[in-house]
């Protein structure tokens, strides 16, 4: 090897770097180890661990900025090092869609053109099974309307687009426009987003775009409230300020409404008593005629409209005895109504006949309740000054500065700062209420946070503040709301995953045990089986370790569970490039030549095979970097730096070892006296047992294509769209009957065991076309009412929803998929797939110049995926652990095309290398004695990464639907190389001309 003395330096500097990385690492975990300490030293009862978080979080503060080492404060090192995913740390994370449907509705200043909200309502229904933006659906289903034109007056040729959109433009001259003003809504949005965010209190927080979608990807690693957060990302802080009528003014209307609704009600009761008599005689009737007649559908229906209005017979006043609290003779709340009542009420005041009743100088009031208070079982109603327009005479976007104060008496409030426009306004509506005597109501999100009076005149400079039974966390959300703005549209969560850290925990746990057991196992195996060499090769492999989790840090990339698999993984596969060095320099030996000789050609020799197995592997690696989402990109990252760490030490690493040991003239066996005459001698006829694996594997894929056809795949909710829970209980519990009590809650849901008998995996599609925070409340609701039998005595909703940390029960962790991302992520495993195919197919077409090569490989390839695919679908009802078809999955079918092609591409290099030597042989000889060479280094990789797998199988619980199909994939791909691609090569080189007994120039089957 030439030039060792600068690889020598190199691997030296770089690892010295990659030390230096760490070391951050090292630091926050000693630092945080400590304040870990202190908090269970000062709150060490069990139940404390709320107690015990604050504490820590507060010792941390407390020493952020002192030195440790170096120069390096706490705060340095947390900033750089290794970031841990959310599998691993616990958090959240979800991906939010801003509305484009609400843009353009805004653009188009809420036009009630029937053309322009004809296109919406038609590209909503599009948009369930589209790949396309929502922007690009509109225009299309817009276009399908005859005559229909965006620059009309009534939509986007408006005032507020008048710079932008001329009356005389075309519809394609509009579409850029649009476009374009999209785009910046987007980008505000994602600006909001961020200062939202950055306010929030977690380290390493990311966000960002997802293409031109209006999908913005939102983590927080280490968060916990999974619904402060959820407030703080979709609250579009629409603030508004509006006078209020008072209690006395609206009273009379409410008493008409109620005389109203109740002289309905008593006329409904009069038609059902009618309806009860005739359905005597109509009863009696179809004993003798069984053929209803319409006057007999009619007295049906009207039965069942008596029964829906069952409740409402037992109604006195059916508005006034909604009504709940304190009683009040005056003010700006009209009524209080309790909480489970206020749908009802709501209701009752929309009703057109109601609502008529309403003078015409309150034709335009605004039904609105006020914010909720903890403890209070009702809501306050206020009735706000509304106007034809429904648009409030001052809004949020006069606000410059919002903070969270105390008032006087100590209570929590929210004071904000107005631009002078702002306060213009604010003076005149304060001056108006004082003089009045009125009150003037603080709106966000149409809740009423307050309604103060004003007691001292017009209030000047344009300062307001906002009370409302805040607490300090509520009160700084709000400033931080108001602070960064309002969203330009509703965001809304259609895709969310949350990770108690208990669970996250436990997955590092079972990682680092997995990982730590892979790895000895692995360095045991190499020395037993290579001696001295082996040694050598384990001190590369440490190195390799070293390198990886040095690059990860230093990239700053994400190290999760799935990233965790990749590196053993890698460890695993990286052990092929020393096994196929030690193999090639041990028949160099055998052929006679001296130690220093047969290393210098051993390594030679090697490099193709290397080179060519690493670079496709490495292709299904970036296509999984490029279509992958989430934990598919932790596999993929970790997967491609582990491939170029693993190509550098396994070549200069172990040979700088290698060299320095053979120079003084040592011996170096590169076997024991256990392997040393393994596999030699071998004489397997692989070519005439063809036939044979052609009618085993034909009968294991027809098998496995007749299940995916009749009983298919379990699809887990990132292809179907769904809500899936990890939920732990303090008791064992058996997964069918805690099934059954679901499906009579949610209709349709699945309960599946995860790991230890006393944790379920629970999925249902309840709802899953819906969005907002209303819903996954009414489902977390839904699924502690249906699980409180099998709970612990005393548990209450927050603790299970949140995941009680002292008693290690209730949600460990969840996730969210919606329908329209579902679909998305599915085709993107599609294309991930396919495209992998197509690049490996091009790429061996490229290194060996013949097509009957990429056609053996590609066709070994699909054999391999359908046999997995199919004892998937064979088994996944039975199997004790989870075998959902989810993103995971997808990245263990690329790995095992991956490792398929590394195996088949190294017995091609040799197949290529013996028809280069070996001229005059017939091509069955020569295809025999290539895979027959190779078979020691075929069965040693194989069984060396399945040592891993197995490992990770064994200890790491989440992952082992996962390992599963890896296991699967190496026995099949090992098989497919030695028994499906070679043969399919073979028969279809010979097809075309190329006789066994025929003696073909070099040239025409060696690379040129």
């Amino acid at each position: 090897m030439q030039n060792k003395g600068i690889v020598r330096v190199f691997a030296i500097l770089f690892g010295l770097v990659c030390i230096y990385q760490l070391s951050y690492t090292y630091l926050t975990y000693t630092k945080e180890k400590e304040a870990e300490t202190y908090a269970q030293q000062k709150y060490p009862a069990e139940d404390a661990s709320k107690l015990r978080e604050i504490a820590q979080r507060q010792y941390l503060d407390s020493i952020g900025k002192e030195e440790i080492f170096a120069g390096i404060s706490y705060n340095d090192a947390k900033d750089k090092e290794l970031n841990k995913g959310l599998d691993l740390k616990g958090g959240i994370n979800v991906i939010l869609q801003i509305s484009v449907k609400d843009i353009l509705k805004g653009l188009a200043n809420y036009s009630k053109d029937p053309s322009f909200n004809k296109a919406l309502l038609a590209t909503d229904e599009t948009q369930k099974n589209s790949q396309n933006d929502y922007i690009d659906d509109f225009f299309k289903e817009f276009e399908k309307i005859p005559d229909a034109k965006f620059a009309s007056p009534d939509i986007f040729a408006n005032k507020n687009l008048s710079d932008d959109i001329t009356y005389d433009m075309t519809n394609e001259q509009v579409k850029p426009v649009l476009k374009k003003k999209i785009n910046e809504s987007v980008t505000s949005a994602f600006e909001v987003l961020r200062k939202r965010i950055d306010k929030f209190g977690v380290t390493q927080p990311n966000i960002q775009r997802l293409g031109e979608s209006g999908r913005i990807l939102v983590e927080l690693p280490g968060a916990k409230d999974v619904d402060r957060v959820k407030k703080l990302l979709q609250s579009t802080a629409q603030l508004e300020f509006w006078d209020v009528y008072k209690m006395e003014e609206v009273f009379p209307f409410l008493s008409a409404a109620n005389n109203l609704l109740k002289e309905r009600e008593e006329q409904q009761k009069k038609t059902a008593d009618k309806v009860a008599e005739t359905s005597e005689i109509a009863s009696d009737s179809t004993k003798v005629d069984s053929t209803a007649s319409k006057e007999d559908a009619a007295i049906a229906d009207l039965l069942e409209d008596a029964e829906d209005s069952t409740n409402l017979e037992k109604a006195v006043n059916p508005l006034f005895d909604l009504i709940a609290g304190p009683g009040r003779q005056s003010g700006p709340v009209v009524v209080s109504v309790a909480i489970k009542d206020t749908a009802q009420f709501s209701a009752y005041l929309r009703d057109p006949q109601v609502r008529a009743l309403l003078p015409v100088e309150q034709r335009y009031a605004k039904f609105v309740w006020g914010k909720q208070v903890k403890d209070v079982p009702f809501l306050d109603l206020y009735a706000l000054k509304g106007n034809r327009d429904n648009v409030a005479e001052l809004s949020g976007g006069v606000i410059t500065d919002a903070r969270q104060e105390y008032n006087q008496v100590g209570q929590v409030t929210v004071t904000m700062q107005m631009d002078g426009k702002g306060a213009k306004k604010w003076e005149e509506m304060t001056g108006r209420a004082f003089s009045q005597r009125s009150q003037i109501a603080i709106v966000l999100d149409d809740v009423v946070y307050s309604a103060p009076g004003v007691t001292s005149g017009p209030i000047g400079g344009g300062r307001s503040e906002i009370t409302g039974d805040f607490d300090i966390t509520e009160g700084q959300d709000l400033a931080n709301v108001l602070r960064a703005g309002k969203l330009p549209a509703s965001a809304d969560i259609i895709q969310s995953e949350v990770v108690g850290p208990s669970l996250g925990q436990e997955a590092i746990d079972s990682g680092i045990m997995s990982f730590i057991i892979a790895l000895v196992l692995i360095l045991i195996w190499m020395i037993f089986y290579y001696g001295k060499a082996g040694a050598f090769a384990d001190v590369a492999l440490v190195v390799n370790i070293l390198f990886i989790f040095g690059v990860l840090a230093g990239l700053k990339a994400v190290l999760t569970l799935p990233g965790i698999a990749g590196i053993v993984l890698t460890i695993g596969m990286s052990v092929d490039a020393n096994v196929l060095i030690f193999e090639r320099i041990r028949e160099e030996l055998t052929k006679g030549k001296s130690q220093k000789e047969a290393i210098k050609d051993g390594f030679s020799n090697a490099l193709s095979s290397i080179l060519d197995a690493n670079i496709t592997t490495g292709l299904t690696g970036l296509i999984l970097l490029v279509f992958g989402t989430g934990p598919i990109k932790g596999f993929a990252t970790t997967l491609l730096i582990g491939i170029a760490t693993s190509l550098f030490t396994a070549i200069f690493i172990t040979r700088l070892f290698i060299d320095g040991y053979g120079k003084n003239g040592k011996e170096l066996a590169f076997s024991t006296s256990m392997t040393k005459n393994l596999f030699k001698n071998v004489n397997i006829d692989f070519i005439v047992k063809r036939k044979v694996a052609y009618i085993f594997s034909a009968i294991i894929v027809l098998a496995g294509l007749g299940s995916l056809f009749t009983q298919g795949l379990d699809q887990g909710v990132d292809f179907v769209g769904g809500r899936t829970y990890t939920v732990r209980f303090a008791k064992d519990v058996v997964p069918t009957e805690v099934e059954k009590d679901l499906i009579a809650v949610f209709e349709s849901a699945q309960a599946k065991t995860l790991g230890a008998d006393n944790q379920l995996k629970i999925t249902t599609k309840y709802k899953v076309n819906e969005t907002g925070e209303e819903v996954d409340s009414e489902i977390s609701n839904k699924l502690f009412s249906a699980l409180k039998p099998y709970l612990t005595e005393g548990l209450s909703y927050e603790e299970f929803s949140n995941g009680d940390e002292d008693k290690q029960v209730g949600i460990m962790s969840s996730m969210k998929v919606g329908p329209t991302i579902a679909d998305d992520i599915k085709q993107a495993a599609f294309w991930s797939v396919l495209g992998s195919l197509i690049v490996v197919f091009l790429y061996i077409l490229l290194r060996f110049r013949r097509w009957q090569f990429s056609l053996g490989a590609v066709t070994a390839v699909f054999h391999d995926v359908l046999v997995v695919l199919g004892v998937f679908s064979l088994t996944w009802k039975f199997m004790p652990f989870n075998m959902e078809i989810d993103q995971a999955f997808i990245a263990a079918i690329l790995t095992v095309i991956g490792y398929s092609l590394n195996d088949t591409v190294v017995v091609f290099d040799r197949i290529r290398e013996f028809l280069g030597e070996h001229t005059g042989w017939p091509l069955r000889k020569t295809v025999n004695a290539a895979l027959n060479s190779t078979l020691s280094r075929t069965l040693n990789t194989s069984l060396t990464t399945l040592l891993v797998l197995v490992t990770i199988f064994i200890f790491a619980v989440p992952l082992r639907g996962f390992m599963f199909s890896l296991i699967i994939g190496v026995l099949v791909g090992t098989y497919s190389s030695l028994f499906i691609a070679t043969p399919v090569m073979f028969d279809t080189v010979s097809k075309v001309g190329l006789k066994e007994k025929e003696e073909k120039p070099k040239e025409d089957l060696v690379e040129a």
